[in-house]
């Protein structure tokens, strides 16, 4: 005879099913016999004597955060037989017709104004008997909402009022891990969770990171809560203050890796103290003695070897580098071209590698020489050249503005003196209309005479 482990119900019961032959597979869809009659079950696996009564223990310790009314999370099932194409098929139109019933179960629900919420509903097998999950903060008096719901479904209804960890488990979801919810796959027993688990393993105190879909603490919080429960029964509660003359240290967290407790000093640094020498370390503190040696150091650190000190390059060598170098350094190229003459060399002919070549950048800033007078004598250079655009020839014809022509550039005039261009009045903005206009120094306003 083999003992399997079965799965049934949308609040996922656990049942303990002896079967003589055949021989199940784990995932295998079977029927079964519950205390809440006939319905489909999914085989966990077979599972030895050992581990039946290690269920059983854990089902008795575990608190009692199921439906209330409802059957026990474990119990001994009866196998009937393997599920047939028939019962998948009537299996799953009972879960399609759960949603039309859900929905007018809230409607009714509205009509009775009951402070209760309906979270899901259930058929069984052979639809004898039609399950509903609600939550509510204290206990209703739903006499008339069953035997108006008994009257809509022509079936046996039973209410089982379910807790908030219970609600997500039935309903299912995605955890902030983005991983299913423990309690909707594996997770049966509802462990008590503190604020203390939080704070024993470092982790922030931020709601919204450590709180689940159904607004309590993560069952997560429980899984490694053992290792850290057994390194902190050595030292005292965390945030403890250990004051001392030269500020207060204050106990942070642990190190699991390390078996080290951290610190945080006055200063702000983190150090790491073992937790075999906290004592000591906690009495070198208030007595204002050097607490130094009592800094745990990894192994890693203390393999290293001891680092070299590098020291910078002298001058020295960095200019008998430099001398070394084929090119030579811009100081030096600025030196050369300043000691070569302007003028030609004693051939009279000047190499176009001689000449220091300028810059385009310097070429740009040179200013332009003013333009010769008429007057003056033009150099051997300027003799070559074009006369400037700027310059005006005499005869030249007539200006735009007026019909005279304009005479040669009296002497000393490089340019002729631009014309002043007239601003163009705006309408309506006359304003030195009325104003008086000062003239040889009479006032005389606009239509009047000087005297």
């Amino acid at each position: 005879m083999s003992v399997y482990l079965t799965i049934f119900g949308k609040p996922r019961y656990l049942g303990i099913m002896e079967v003589d032959s055949p021989v199940l597979v784990p995932g295998e869809p079977v029927a079964i016999e519950t205390m809440r009659g006939i319905e489909t079950a999914t085989v966990g696996g077979p599972i030895s004597e050992e581990q039946t009564e290690l269920y059983r223990k854990a089902n008795e310790n575990s608190p009692k955060d199921g439906a209330q009314g409802g059957e026990p999370g474990l119990q001994t099932v009866t196998f009937v037989a393997q599920a047939s194409e028939d019962d998948i098929v009537a299996d799953q139109e009972n879960r399609r017709d759960e949603e039309d019933v859900l929905f007018k179960a809230r409607q009714l629900l509205g009509e009775h104004g009951l402070a209760m919420k309906i979270v899901d509903v259930e058929y069984l097998l052979d639809r004898k008997k039609l399950f509903f999950y609600f939550t509510a903060e204290q206990r209703i008096d739903f006499r008339a909402y069953v035997r108006d719901l008994a009257r809509e479904f022509r079936t046996r209804i039973e209410l089982r009022q379910i807790g908030v960890r219970d609600e997500a488990k039935v309903v299912r979801g995605i955890a902030p891990c983005g991983n299913p919810c423990c309690c909707s796959y594996w997770l049966h027993n509802f462990l008590p969770i503190g604020i203390k688990m939080v704070k024993e393993q470092n982790l922030a105190l931020n709601p919204t990171k450590i709180s689940g879909l159904c607004g309590r603490l993560m069952c997560c919080m429980s899984y490694e809560h053992h290792v850290y429960r057994d390194l902190w029964k050595k030292l005292p509660n965390p945030g403890s203050k250990i004051r001392s003359p030269r500020g207060t240290f204050i106990l942070v967290g642990v190190d699991i890796d390390g078996e080290n407790a951290l610190v945080r000093t006055p200063d702000g640094a983190h150090v790491p103290v073992s937790v075999e020498r906290f004592a000591d370390f906690k009495e070198a503190v208030m007595a204002g003695e050097d607490w130094q040696p009592f800094v745990a150091v990894s192994d890693q650190e203390a393999e290293k070897p001891p680092i070299e000190p590098v020291f910078a390059m002298p001058t020295s060598t960095i200019r008998a580098v430099r001398k070394d170098k084929d090119e030579p350094s811009k100081k030096e190229l600025r030196s050369d071209s300043s000691e070569k003459p302007s003028g030609k060399g004693a051939s009279g002919n000047d190499s176009p590698s001689d000449k220091p070549k300028s810059s385009s950048r310097r070429r740009r800033r040179k200013k332009k020489k003013p333009a010769a007078t008429s007057g003056e004598k033009t150099t051997d250079k300027s003799q070559g050249q074009k006369p400037p655009k700027d310059k005006v020839k005499q005869g030249t014809p007539k200006a735009k503005s007026g019909g005279k022509e304009q005479g040669p550039p009296e002497k000393g005039d490089s340019k002729p003196k631009p014309k002043r261009r007239r601003r163009r009045k705006k309408p309506g903005n006359n304003k030195n209309a009325d104003k008086n206009v000062k003239k040889d120094g009479n006032n005389v306003s606009k239509g009047g005479t000087v005297d």
